[in-house]
């Protein structure tokens, strides 16, 4: 199977000198002739699945806890406002 490299480039916005798709054509081929050889498996009666092994949620059920009294939770923080952190300014805005 002959695959136009400059096309599949230009589909994913790369420029490519002649060298780079002369170098990249036969290893695209290769992943298409691979892709097509794992097609020939046989999965019946494989269920689909989205990950190669079982999931566990590692999630702990959601509880109430104590936690932390606001004061100590700001008795270290540089600059406050209130009962909350006061930081910089990390992002500009649009000009008008």
């Amino acid at each position: 199977m002959k695959i136009d490299v400059g096309y599949v480039a230009e589909l994913a916005r790369l420029e490519l000198t002649d060298e780079e798709k002369s170098v990249f054509q036969p290893q695209l081929e290769n992943i298409v002739k691979y892709v097509e050889k794992i097609s020939e498996v046989d999965v019946e009666g494989v269920e689909p699945m989205m990950h190669g092994r079982t999931l566990v949620n590692a999630f702990r059920e959601d509880e109430v806890r104590p936690s932390l009294a606001a004061e100590t939770a700001l008795a270290n923080a540089p600059a406050r406002v209130g009962d909350e952190f006061l930081l910089p300014k990390i992002v500009e805005g649009a000009e008008s």
